[in-house]
């Protein structure tokens, strides 16, 4: 999804308008003048000389910076404000570059598209809380994967899965329905829902505790298997600022399902998160 899209909007036919009736009123004058009959007739008018409305981009950069408050791993009860740069590029319909990784639209239609997406899985460390040591450590590792969607006026249902290759050997499906409408010329506000389901290799990974790490951690040995992870629901805001600055916020909170909410590394099942950005479009 894009956070934002904007078109400049100046009118200008005013000026032209009085340009053209000028020029017509010269042309019939020096039509009626017998002494100019012999003379080349005045170049074509040139409204794109007048024309001062800036051309269309079919690009937009969005650069800027925020945090995030979120749980310390998924399944913490404990939390983190992490600061956070960002950057948002889009290129006509077809690219995006967002934190989330890379999306490239190969086909719409009708509100109909799929495309096909790069990003990344942030791994887990076990120093990253104390209920973690002895679990040992989980892989920053890319991901590719496909998004099918359809949107109607402003209204988007959406399908999506994402392999990681190495770290966890995750595959992960993701299924939602988001829907964002302006609420005034400065005001945008939107609200989502998905779910979230996981196959064998990141359910063990991220939930799952060995033999060996339950012996180092202490925690009691737990198989987690495939199935439905968590359920997400979402707010979010834009404010435009200016024409070029502008603020994001969203909250939101996911419900830790299944394996994963009853698995021994897991402190509370709901997780909430809130996220507040600044951001400059060029």
């Amino acid at each position: 999804m894009s956070f934002i899209q904007r078109t400049d909007r100046r009118l200008l036919a005013s000026a032209i308008y009085v340009t053209l009736a000028i020029a017509g009123t010269v042309s019939t004058t020096l039509a009626a003048d017998a002494g100019l009959a012999g003379q080349p007739p005045e170049p074509p008018f040139d409204q794109e000389r007048f024309n001062k409305e800036k051309p269309e981009r079919n690009w937009s950069l969005i650069v800027g910076a925020g945090g995030i408050y979120e749980p310390e791993y998924e399944g913490s009860g404990d939390f983190k404000v992490q600061p956070v740069p960002f950057v948002v590029f889009t290129y006509g319909e077809w690219l995006e570059i967002d934190p989330r990784g890379v999306t490239i639209t190969a086909f719409e239609h009708n509100g109909f598209a799929l495309a096909a997406k790069v990003g990344y899985e942030g791994g887990r460390d076990e120093d990253d809380a104390d209920r973690l040591r002895g679990l040992g450590d989980i892989d920053f590792a890319a991901t590719v994967g496909a998004k099918a969607s359809y949107k109607w006026d402003g209204f988007e249902i959406y399908a999506s899965v994402d392999q990681t290759i190495e770290g966890s050997e995750s595959l992960i499906g993701t299924f939602g329905a988001e829907y964002q409408a302006p609420v005034s010329e400065r005001l945008i506000l939107g609200a989502g829902v998905e779910a979230v389901v996981a196959n064998d290799k990141h359910m063990q990974s991220y939930f799952g505790v060995t033999a060996a790490q339950a012996a180092r951690s202490g925690l009691a040995e737990y198989k987690a298997e495939a199935g439905l992870k968590r359920v997400n629901v979402s707010a979010s805001a834009i404010y435009l600022l200016s024409e070029n600055w502008l603020i994001r916020g969203e909250a939101g909170v996911g419900f830790l399902t299944g394996d994963a909410a009853d698995s021994p590394i897991v402190e509370e099942k709901t997780q909430p998160s809130a996220s507040l950005f600044v951001g400059y479009k060029f």
